[in-house]
């Protein structure tokens, strides 16, 4: 099993939760790399990974999907200062965890997870995704894990469309047409997810959809007979949202199995590292056990 571990998740989610007094000697915050160094440090000692990856967002505004469609994400405010800081001493910590970690600064940490899934599926690799982004169930295949791991509950492949509306093949033309406020994408206006998720209930793809918008109206959903007006009004914007919620799974990155094996801990470093962000004997004392 190949564990891919959505980083910048994970990171938000310390820097937005943890207290933010906590700071190194020189007063730099640090506790969004705390959060991340004691997630990681959990997560390895359940689970003992034999391969393991960690993806990381490199940049909000250089993706090749903001050349396709340059609002997209454009809602986001930029990240504090302190979390970038923070974010490259996550990296860190990782190679010093002896994580393979990988960033790219036209591709986004999906796209990471994603080609990675696949060209360890085709070596044979089945694929737990720690995240909790409904974006990636699109990626689980037989065999595969979806692990909200802060919310303690796995999903398999015959769970995701109980728990996301669609099988994960659909997702991306769920997404198409629901939108994503949080990636600045509209998608069509008037359908959301119940309605999204009727469609894809009967029709194989967006395209399928288009070719039989006609039959879209006979759908058992509020509204159905205004449907394909709506969809056909919206079609560019439901192929574009396509374009951008598809992750791609094909982009240029140098890994093959060996190169995503877990490699020991380098606990001299690990102590260190902690020594310097001030952050007591826990991790020290859990690195030691992960080493052992």
């Amino acid at each position: 099993m190949l564990y891919l571990v959505d980083a910048s998740y994970f990171v938000f989610r310390a820097y937005y939760s943890m207290p933010p007094s906590m700071a190194d000697a020189d007063g730099n915050s640090t506790h969004a790399l705390y959060g991340f160094a004691r997630f990681l440090g959990d997560l390895l000692e359940e689970v003992r990974p034999e391969h393991i990856a960690i993806a990381f967002d490199e940049s909000l505004e250089t993706s090749f999907r903001n050349k396709i469609y340059p609002a997209y994400k454009a809602n986001r405010e930029p990240a504090p200062e302190d979390l970038k800081r923070q974010f490259e001493l996550c990296r860190e910590v990782c190679s010093y965890l002896g994580l393979a970690g990988f960033s790219s600064d036209e591709y986004e940490a999906d796209d990471i997870i994603g080609t990675l899934a696949v060209r360890m599926r085709e070596r044979g690799l089945k694929s737990t995704l720690v995240t909790r982004d409904k974006d990636l169930a699109q990626l689980v295949r037989d065999g595969d894990i979806f692990w909200d791991y802060s919310g303690r509950e796995k999903y398999h492949y015959h769970d995701i469309a109980d728990r996301f509306g669609v099988v994960p093949e659909r997702m991306a033309d769920y997404l198409a047409l629901t939108g994503d406020s949080v990636d600045n994408i509209a998608g069509v206006p008037g359908i959301g997810p119940k309605t999204a998720a009727a469609i894809f209930g009967e029709f194989r793809s967006l395209e399928d959809v288009y070719d039989n918008l006609e039959r879209v109206a006979a759908l058992k959903v509020r509204g159905a007979a205004q449907l394909p007006a709506r969809l056909r009004e919206h079609r560019e914007a439901a192929f574009l949202a396509r374009r951008l919620t598809l992750i791609a799974c094909d982009m240029p990155i140098v890994a093959g199995v060996a190169d995503l094996a877990r490699r020991a801990p380098d606990v001299g470093a690990l102590h260190a590292f902690y020594d310097r962000q001030k952050f007591g004997a826990m991790l020290k004392r859990q690195a030691e056990r992960l080493a052992g």
